[in-house]
């Protein structure tokens, strides 16, 4: 048993590195400032309520100039927001007009609110929004649509009652069956398959109005408490900035190293709960430029009671994933790496190295990643350090992905961190190398610009995009590009 800690990962930003998201940003610019091809002007789509749209646009005014930072004692941990504008950060500016602007009907919204099926109230909100999202997109497109949720659905936004992620060992199915759609994932799944789509970000009352903010209907539900005015602003300008094409940061790159094209698999069920699928392949690079590839079906093994594919399906679904990355990045990687929710049984390694080998890659390297209850105590009140490592076995590994944060001078999260447990199945690199590899990974997630994120994007991604794949039918047309699941 071996433990050690790694430093914090350092990310690059248009002009130089910073372990931090938003001091990268702010101090340095965006990754692709210089580019011709950065989105300079943002054509922002905008759905909602007379009053949400109000609300939302007053506030984007707002963030055009300075955000002052949190009065605390971490002021690492709550930084001012630069602005949105061309002079500063993302050195860009939103675009908003009237025809641009997609109005519900009040009628309708009062409604829809006053339905008790929950089901019911959601399917008819999702409907209600995305035919305000096709008539936006009938004219010329805008590069990202907002949903401004009015505050009269912010019961409809609860997750569904009966819900079960196959993914986390820390969901827990109820059996109330008061609700089973997802409202967030049901809208997203409906509008990136109209035609012209672009991606879609959704706006809670909360996040431009305090006295606005969703409370949970059940007192079994925490409802995380409001960012203040600042955090919001970051995480949700990152969000637009990513959605529309821009690329904010990426992973250090070293010369030395192969290229390497990372994949991460998960697990959804369908909605009649009767068959269970990968849920996408994510395909990233250190630019974090993601490919969604629908995945193969799955089944639930007795050996181990975990979940799997047979040769052929993971075969399919690696060289499907190669070819895909091929296509957006008009090369073959030397290196790919395959983070998978469940352990990689004899078939899988089978299929996996027949598609890398017949591909010509140099490198396949195979691992499985899941929360851990195995923990850490250090001296004192805080948590162990983020990055601290454990070697449990030669293969089998602890990793703190979240945890004290020494450039915060904290531990910002509500709970006590959980670790993550790696199994290295098939590698070539260390243990410890791949480690620091997944910490790195950490940091890719656009929708938080707190870096201290639990899963990598490969996992995280995975889970993302299965839970929309499950409102698509399996002949749907999918949108490959990861901003649209996000």
């Amino acid at each position: 048993m071996n433990i050690l800690r790694f430093d914090e990962p350092e990310l690059q930003f248009g002009t130089s590195r910073h372990i931090d998201i938003r001091f990268g940003l702010m101090n340095y610019c965006t990754l692709d400032f210089d580019s011709d091809f950065a989105p300079k002007n943002i054509r922002l789509g905008v759905v909602g309520s007379a009053k949400s749209i109000e609300g939302l646009r007053d506030w984007l005014s707002k963030c055009h100039d300075e955000v002052p930072a949190k009065e605390s004692r971490q002021p690492n941990l709550f930084p001012r927001f630069p602005g949105f504008n061309a002079e500063v950060g993302f050195r860009s500016e939103l675009h908003t007009d009237s025809s641009l602007e997609g109005q519900l009907n009040s009628r309708h919204i009062e409604s829809i609110a006053g339905m008790t099926v929950r089901d019911e109230q959601k399917v008819r909100a999702v409907e209600l929004i995305v035919e305000q999202v096709r008539s936006l997109l009938e004219k010329k497109p805008p590069d990202v649509i907002v949903c401004a949720l009015p505050h009269e659905f912010l019961d409809a936004f609860e997750p569904p009652e009966d819900s079960l992620d196959l993914d986390d060992e820390d969901s827990e199915a109820t059996t109330s069956g008061e609700s089973s759609i997802d409202f967030h994932h049901l809208l997203k799944a409906r509008c990136m398959t109209l035609p012209s789509a672009c991606p879609i970000q959704l706006v809670l009352p909360g996040t431009y109005d305090p006295k606005m903010r969703r409370r949970g209907r059940s007192r079994s539900r925490d409802v995380r408490p409001l960012q203040d005015e600042a955090t919001r602003a970051w995480n949700f300008h990152t969000a637009i900035y990513y959605k529309a094409g821009g690329t904010p940061w990426r992973l250090v790159q070293d010369p030395g190293k192969l290229q390497t094209c990372f994949i991460g698999i998960g697990f959804f069920r369908t909605l009649d709960k009767e068959r269970i699928f990968t849920s996408v392949a994510q395909v990233f690079n250190e630019r974090g430029n993601g490919v969604v590839v629908r995945g193969e079906p799955a089944v639930l093994e007795k050996e181990d009671r975990q979940l799997h594919l047979d040769s052929e399906s993971a075969y399919r679904l690696l060289d499907r994933a190669l070819a895909e990355y091929r296509k957006e990045h008009k090369t073959m990687p030397a290196r790919v790496v395959v983070h998978k929710t469940s352990s990689h049984n004899s078939a899988e390694c089978e299929g996996f190295e027949k598609a890398a080998r017949e591909q010509n890659i140099e490198s396949c390297e195979l691992l499985s990643l899941r929360k851990s209850s195995i923990r850490l105590f250090r001296d004192g009140v805080y948590p162990p350090l983020r990055g601290t490592f454990l070697s449990l076995a030669e293969r089998t590994l602890i990793l703190y992905t979240r945890g004290s944060v020494e450039f915060f001078a904290t531990y910002p999260g509500m709970y006590m961190p959980r670790t993550v447990e790696i199994h290295c199945e098939r590698i070539e690199q260390t243990p410890r190398y791949l480690a620091e590899e997944i910490l790195a990974l950490t940091k890719m997630n656009w929708n938080d610009t707190q870096f201290d994120g639990g899963m990598p994007i490969t996992i995280r991604a995975a889970r993302q995009v299965g839970d929309i794949l499950k409102y698509s039918g399996q002949g749907d047309a999918v949108p490959p590009r990861y901003s649209y699941y996000m």
